[in-house]
Formats: structure tokens, sequence, C-alpha cells
């Protein structure tokens, strides 16, 4: 008999630590938590009624935390069992070593990732998650896949997986994994999108958001198959499509889930068709900077999917960064042109850092990877105590894609436009940056904290500010 959350809740004990630990070296747990986490970056969240710890290294400055065995893995949780250990993910990522700390720094050490859809549901309402899934799995059939999906019911929502492997080793010697993973989420996104947008606006009353959205990350982590959740007491547990329609929240009763061990099937080359369509349009990761990623978003109670964001008095914080850069090079190097090149390729090399390194790393970064940096690459140009890599031509450039001001013109003129005049913004940031002293602007770290960061998410105040003074000028 199918049960809702609130009685299935009522036979579910409050797993306390060692229940935890009972439960976590189960075999079958055991197995299938380790079948995930080869050669996958692991992070462990530790209970805690503070703030969320998580175990991401084997001890301080020492090697990404992986299982190469499963004894490793029953061992690891015996050890930290008094620390409440609670959840386990592990990365989109796999590598070919995880030995050193920095290996999870190398792309060319990536040798595949996991395409997967991220749906943040709603207890109150699991039929929407599901008929979410329900449309993302019919439209990878449409393109072939269908014994290489899975999908894995992870606590209050739903990912929908593409095993790794369904993508063949001649696409992989092609493309980096990575843009294989996101361009292949975000091309099907962007074909259901009509479809999930009319289904959430059917739907209210649910006690948080409902999103589905594009996660993959270089960093990304998605809870491993039979964890725990954070905060319920549900477990992971994986299904494929044809059991959808039949998902009942009592399978991830922790006493005795029901979970589907061949979410590991796959047949190499399934994904291939469609990773090829997908990058054709998307461009791959490492462009994902250069357009927002699709998200459908909705507030409880009164769902509104918006596929585009509302044309509000927010400049965004890509926007803002790429225009101060620009603004920065000019009046220390007074090159309009190569301005525009150097705000746009800073900005694309900020939004990179802040999902590779936390920003303490980044004053001395002088490059990303080689991955990032290569080709055309020829140089490095210093502005201040920072340096940026630049061609033969002078440009700006990061991998074989180099900033013209043409695209600057394209990616964070017209974006302002709709806004206000870029001229105005354009002269907000000029007026804004001559406050400070010219030992601000040549320091990375110190335009970083002193210029940007007050004004990113409120840049629109200073472009009132500045007009509002000129008409008095003007009135004068």
């Amino acid at each position: 008999m199918t049960k809702t959350f609130k009685e299935l809740y009522t036979i579910i004990l409050m797993l306390d630590l060692e229940k935890v630990q009972e439960y976590y070296l189960r075999d079958f747990v055991v197995d299938e938590i380790f079948e995930y986490c080869r050669n996958r970056w692991v992070a462990l969240e530790i209970k805690s009624s503070k703030e969320r710890i998580f175990f991401r290294y084997l001890w301080r400055n020492g090697p990404p935390l992986s299982f190469s065995k499963k004894d490793f893995l029953k061992n690891f949780i015996r050890k930290y069992s008094k620390l409440y250990p609670r959840t386990f993910y592990a990365s989109v990522n796999v590598y070919r070593s995880l030995v050193k700390r920095d290996d999870v720094e190398k792309l060319d050490n990536i040798f595949k990732a996991t395409p997967v859809w991220d749906i943040d549901g709603s207890l109150s309402n699991i039929k929407l998650t599901l008929e979410a899934a329900n449309i993302i799995v019919d439209e990878l059939g449409k393109y072939g896949l269908r014994e290489s999906v899975y999908l894995k019911w992870s606590g209050r929502g739903l990912h929908v997986h593409v095993n790794e492997n369904a993508f063949s080793e001649e696409l992989l010697k092609k493309y980096h994994p990575l843009d294989i993973a996101y361009s292949t989420v975000e091309y099907v996104l962007k074909r259901v999108w009509n479809k999930i947008s009319a289904l959430s606006k059917e739907s209210t009353s649910l006690e948080r958001p409902f999103k589905v959205e594009n996660k993959i990350d270089i960093q990304r982590v998605f809870t491993t198959p039979l964890s725990l959740h954070r905060e319920l007491d549900l477990v992971a547990v994986c299904f494929k499509p044809n059991s959808i329609n039949n998902f009942d929240l009592e399978w991830c009763n922790p006493q005795s889930p029901k979970h589907d061990s061949s979410w590991k099937n796959y047949v190499i080359g399934e994904g291939d068709q469609l990773a090829l369509k997908a990058i054709a349009e998307v461009g791959g990761y490492f462009q994902k900077y250069k357009e927002k990623i699709t998200e459908i978003s909705s507030k409880p109670k009164s769902i509104e999917a918006v596929k585009t964001p509302i044309v509000s008095e927010k400049i965004g914080r890509f926007q803002v960064m790429a225009l101060l850069q620009a603004a920065r090079y000019y009046l220390l190097k007074g090159d309009l042109d190569r301005a525009k090149s150097f705000g746009l390729n800073r900005a694309i090399f900020y939004a990179w850092a802040k999902h590779s390194k936390p920003i303490h790393y980044r004053a001395k970064a002088t490059s990303i990877t080689k991955y990032v940096l290569e080709k055309k690459a020829l140089k490095f140009e210093k502005i201040g105590d920072e340096e940026a890599p630049v061609t033969e031509d002078g440009w700006f450039t990061i991998g074989d894609t180099i900033q013209l001001p043409k695209d600057f013109d394209h990616q964070i003129v017209q974006k302002i436009k709709p806004i206000v005049s870029f001229e105005i913004a354009w002269d907000t940031a000029l007026n804004y940056l001559k406050s400070f002293p010219k030992n601000v602007l040549e320091s990375q770290r110190e335009f970083f904290e002193k210029a940007y960061k007050p004004v990113r998410d409120t840049f629109i105040n200073l472009i009132k500010d500045f007009k509002s003074n000129k008409l008095k000028e003007n009135i004068q």
C-alpha cells in the first residue's frame, strides 16, 4: 500500500550514530557506494547542528578523498564513525588518477564525466518531480538513449543520469568529457523547456522551490547511490526509466531500501548521437559563462516558470566584472579596444576560478590550466601584478578562443543596453574607478576585494547616482 510521506516518516526511526554506522556497513550498501565512487573525487558530509562539514581530502594537505578498495571504504566509515558520517557524494568527473592533491585540477586527468539533470522537488508533490523526469527520459529516448539511463531519488528530488560509459572512446578523444556532459544536459533542457514549464505552472502549494537545472561543473558532486540524505532519514535509491510510474517514497526507507543495481548497465556509443548534436549547438562546458544556464524556477505556492530573466534593474555579476575590468585596463593603458578584450577575458577567467579554486589562490594564478590556455596564448601581458594571456596580435585569449572587442559588445554591451545606456554604464565605471588610488587598480587582489566585490550586486545604484549628479550639473 502506498504511504504518504507523513505516514512513512512515522515508521522510519530517527537514525542515531550506531544505526547510521550499521546501515553503511551493510555489504550491499558498501558495494553500491564503492561502485559509484570508483575513480571519483568523494565528499563525505558530517552531521552537524551548526554548519555543513565535509571531508574532501584524506588528511590536511593530503590527496583527494577516493576509495580504491571496498575494505578502505569500510575502514573509513569505522574510523570516522564518532564524527557522525551522514551523506556520501561523488564527483561528476571520473579521474585517471587521484593520488595527489592537484590531480583534481588537471583537466587532462578527467577521462569521463556523467551527464546529470538535477530536479529539485518537493515531498508535498512527488508526482511533479516524476513527471518532469519522464519528460527528460522521453527526450533522451528520441536519441536512442535507453539502456544507459537511470534515475536516483536524492531525498526531496531526483537526478536523471546517463552512464558516462555510454560515450565511445572515439568521441572522448575528440571532445573533453566535461564538454560532452555539460552540452548534453543543456541541449536536452532546451528541448523540454516548454513541457516542464507548462507542467510546473499547474502545480501549487509546494513547501519549497521546484527547479530543473544543469549543474554540471568541474567540482560538482552528487549524492551517491544508497547514501543517506543529509537531513531526512531517506536513502538515495536508483531505478530504471520503466519504473518511474511505480516509484514510491517507501523505496527510500533505510530499513529496507528498494534499489535497482542495474544502474551500472550501459551500451557503449549509445550517447554519441545526442552528444554530437549537443556540442554542435551548445558549444561545450568551457563556453558556458558566455550564456546563462537554463533553469526552471518557481516560488512556493505560486509557481511561475521563467525561461529568460525578466528585464530588471540589475546588471549581472558577469557583466559588472567585464565592465569594471575593461574600465580598469582603459585607465591604466588607454586602449579602448584592448580594454574590451581584457574585460571579457577577465570576466571569463573569474567565472572559471570561482568554480575551480578559492579566491585566495587566484592572486597567484597566471593561467587556468594547460587545457584552457594553449595554442594561441603565445605570451602574457602584465597589468599591475596580474598577468593575462595574449596572442601575437595583442588580443587576450583563453584556450583557442580569442576575446575580441566585438565579443565584448555582444556579450556585455548588448546585455546591459536593455537596462541602461551602455555609455552611461561605461562613464559610471570610469568615474567609480577613478576614486581609487592607482595601486588598487594595479593589484589583482585589491581590485577584486575593494573595487569589484562591494558593487557586484548593486552597480545599478552607482549608475543612478551618477546620472543624478550629471543632471544636477546640467541644471547648474
